[in-house]
């Protein structure tokens, strides 16, 4: 390839779009896993110390987050479809980061709870949004490689609220990501309108944002919920084992105390690069389907090896950490391929909806964690429910249309 074509090449990867989705996300995902790793050292200083109380109280928080963005992933996706990828994109960004810098100045348990609720409102619509907008303006043959750079630069946000977390107070460090928001709001760049979307616009009687029509055609409702299914697996991973991993650091016998914000960080550090490389693999093989089973298949060797090991060192549980987050890197390909299933006039409101409901499976991932760990035992329900969230995947995905390359601008039947 010359010289000029690999320069406008990368011109077409990285314009405004693609920059602003990324910085966009990167401001997310640091807003998303800061609070798991500042629970305990947040409810400590609220005046919660017991640890059966840390970890009821920390899944109450979580849970609030989680339900938020369920109910925000469809809010901003319909929006998305109603009235534009960037309004939403750039209305998420503001409500959640005036929500983190609101988290900083929490004086009691409920105010933290309502303020997590609002946080997880804000954060459903910048990924989905993006990864649409990104989708849209790039050409199909590229678009992966697109997505695959959002993913990428955004997920990194949460290794640097690793770093932030747990060399700064958490008041601080909740300053710290809200200041980001509104900085990138500020200093946005000249990104435009997907034409796509205006096309559509344009034309009067096409239905945009029906959310309810995923649910009254039987194949659109298949398809549609097989999208969510196959990224169960990568938040069983972050929100139960990455996210108490003090908690299993002392039933697995880890020699020394675990931090949560080392787990977060050393797993994101791995799901960075894992998204970086099957986003890669995906655009030269010419296929998501199949890179998606190969993290499947990893995701499920490293849950293994760390449910079954015991009297771990603190570096091969945080080399194990890293481990699960490089198989769970299927993210980016995860969302093209939710973008990719589904028509213009409601692409919104699927890719937006889908990621906030893997997102949100959390709320009853942690609700059947917490009813059945005390008659099942601790190990064996994490067992349990990480081979549950890896067999409907992998269905899933096998029965899913390959959408590589696949053509975008055409409308959903509604």
């Amino acid at each position: 390839m010359s010289a000029p074509a690999k320069l406008s090449e990368k011109s077409i990867l990285l314009n405004a779009a693609v920059i602003v989705a990324a910085l966009g996300y990167f401001v997310d995902i640091y807003d998303l896993v800061l609070f798991s790793i500042v629970r305990i050292p947040s409810l400590q200083e609220l005046g919660i110390t017991a640890q059966s109380e840390l970890l009821e109280k920390g899944v109450l928080l979580l849970n609030m987050q989680m339900a938020g963005m369920l109910l925000g992933g469809i809010g901003w996706g319909i929006l998305g479809d109603k009235r534009g990828r960037l309004s939403v994109l750039f209305g998420s960004i503001f409500l959640y980061s005036i929500a983190n810098i609101m988290n900083g100045f929490v004086q009691d348990i409920y105010m933290y709870a309502f303020l997590r609720f609002v946080a997880g409102l804000g954060l459903a619509g910048e990924l989905g949004a993006g990864i649409t907008l990104v989708s849209e303006v790039l050409p199909k043959e590229k678009r992966g490689y697109g997505t695959m750079i959002v993913a990428t630069i955004g997920i990194s946000g949460a290794v640097i609220a690793g770093a932030v977390g747990d060399y700064f107070g958490w008041r601080t460090a909740y300053f710290i990501g809200g200041g980001l928001g509104l900085l990138l709001l500020f200093l946005r760049l000249g990104v435009y309108e997907s034409s796509m979307f205006k096309n559509v616009k344009a034309v009067e009687d096409v239905t945009r944002g029906n959310f309810l029509s995923l649910f009254t055609n039987g194949k659109r409702f298949w398809k549609y919920l097989k999208c969510i299914l196959i990224g169960i697996p990568i938040w069983f991973v972050v929100g139960i084992l990455i996210t108490f991993s003090p908690e299993f650091g002392v039933e697995l016998g880890v020699q020394e105390a675990v931090s949560a914000g080392k787990a977060v960080s050393f797993c994101y550090l791995g799901l960075t690069f894992g998204d970086l490389i099957s986003g890669y693999l995906s655009q030269r093989l010419g296929s998501r389907r199949k890179v998606v089973m190969a993290f499947l298949g990893l995701s499920a060797v490293f849950i293994l090896m760390m449910l079954l090991g015991r009297d771990f060192s603190i570096n091969r549980f945080y080399l194990l950490c890293t481990a699960l987050g490089f198989a769970s890197g299927y993210w980016a390909v995860f969302i093209t391929i939710a973008a990719e299933q589904f028509g213009t006039n409601i692409r919104a409101t699927v890719t937006t909806t889908v990621p906030n409901f893997v997102r949100g499976a959390v709320v009853p991932l942690t609700l059947t964690f917490e009813a059945l760990r005390h008659p099942l035992g601790f190990l064996p329900t994490a067992m349990l429910l990480a081979a549950v969230c890896l067999a409907i995947a992998i269905v899933s995905i096998f029965t899913l249309e390959e959408t590589f390359s696949k053509e975008l601008d055409y409308l959903e039947p509604i």
